[in-house]
């Protein structure tokens, strides 16, 4: 496994990367309130087979985080660093594994791109209506109404108790290590975290609003999509993984007994997944 950063545009994109640069490419794009280490126990399973990489948005983890005042996150704007990413690691066609935020950016990439997904693994990455859970009623209040009361309701996100809360849910007890979520606890300790974070809930909505065009990249492309989902998410439910069967004859679904972060409990039968369709 190597560790490194590359620069984009200015800034320092962390990621880390194994396998050979001559084979196949899989890129892994992490999701809330997470970085490339939720990939950690994936990446050796992958890695004899593909070259493996996995970067941490602007804003997340080890990769540089400006303050809001002084950069634009929305979620067009970190696609535009994965983007530029890929320019400056020279990867051009590549397979893609999209996780909570990285499904938006992901996609958009795949709509600008199409000719150069090579396949999708979508675990808990939503692009349906049918995928929001209840808790995006609440968030579609606030997009309507954009008050700052609502802006720091929403912080609550944030908290130790919410974070684990997001990795234990739907698990089995005992069953997840403590180490992704109190790293990411970690990491909202550090200067202006809420506030660039509370921009990305805010923007989320355009994400929302690009749901039909993401689906058309489906249904025009018919790429091959591995659906693998945690069954008791409430934040995409099992429903979003069920709609890409409906747009794309070579998607597959696998709903798995676990929650929000079903790869912390399930990367071996995710990686089995991946290995038996594209190995």
């Amino acid at each position: 496994m190597k560790f490194s950063t590359v620069e984009v545009n200015g800034l320092n994109v962390f990621y880390r990367e194994s396998g050979d640069s001559n084979k196949p490419t899989f890129l892994l794009l992490h999701g809330f309130p997470t970085a490339s280490h939720l990939f950690r126990n994936l990446m050796p399973l992958l890695e004899k087979d593909f070259h493996v990489i996995a970067p941490d948005f602007i804003g997340f983890g080890q990769s540089d985080a400006p303050v809001h005042t002084e950069f634009d996150y929305t979620f067009a704007n970190l696609t535009n660093y994965v983007d530029g990413f890929l320019d400056a690691m020279k990867i051009d066609k590549f397979y893609m594994y999209v996780f909570d935020y990285g499904a938006p950016i992901g996609f958009n990439l795949a709509v600008k791109y199409p000719e150069r997904i090579l396949g999708i693994v979508s675990q808990n990455g939503n692009i349906y209506q049918e995928g929001l859970g209840s808790k995006w009623e609440g968030r579609k209040a606030y997009w309507n109404n954009p008050t700052e009361k609502l802006r720091d309701s929403y912080k609550s996100a944030f908290k130790p108790e919410t974070i684990i809360g997001q990795y234990t849910g739907g698990e089995k007890v005992g069953s997840v290590s403590p180490d992704g979520y109190t790293l990411d606890i970690h990491y909202t300790e550090s200067p202006d975290y809420g506030e660039r974070q509370s921009d990305l809930i805010f923007d989320y909505q355009n994400n929302v609003a690009n749901y039909p065009k993401y689906q058309q990249y489906v249904q025009d492309y018919q790429p091959e999509i591995i659906a693998a989902w945690g069954k008791n998410d409430p934040s995409f439910v099992y429903q979003g993984a069920q709609a890409f069967a409906k747009d794309d004859k070579n998607a597959e679904v696998h709903l798995l007994d676990g929650g929000h972060f079903v790869l912390e409990t399930h990367y071996q039968e995710i990686a089995q997944l991946i290995l038996n369709k594209w190995a």
